[in-house]
């Protein structure tokens, strides 16, 4: 089973708002999930944006593999670089 951290689209017809959500690989887009790590409204300005940094960093440790678009997400909040920081350290 491969463990992915991606969007899952809520909200009304043209107006997105997605969550950051750990599902497993094989089940839909809009499917079960594992756990909700945060929101994302790329609708708002400036862009809404929360994400448990613990919950997010967990299942990175434990080898979830984020999205692209979760990735750079991830990146713009510094979540990526504690991530790669803390594995170095180990």
């Amino acid at each position: 089973m491969s463990v992915k951290i991606r969007l899952k689209r809520i909200g009304a017809k043209k107006s997105p708002v997605y969550r950051i959500v750990v599902a497993d690989s094989r089940s839909p887009r809009d499917g079960r999930q594992i756990e909700t790590v945060g929101t994302y409204n790329p609708l708002k300005t400036p862009v809404e944006l929360k994400i448990n940094e613990e919950s997010a960093l967990k299942w990175l440790h434990n080898g979830a593999q984020p999205s692209d678009t979760v990735r750079n997400l991830f990146s713009d909040q510094g979540i990526m670089e504690k991530f790669h920081n803390s594995k170095l350290g180990k």
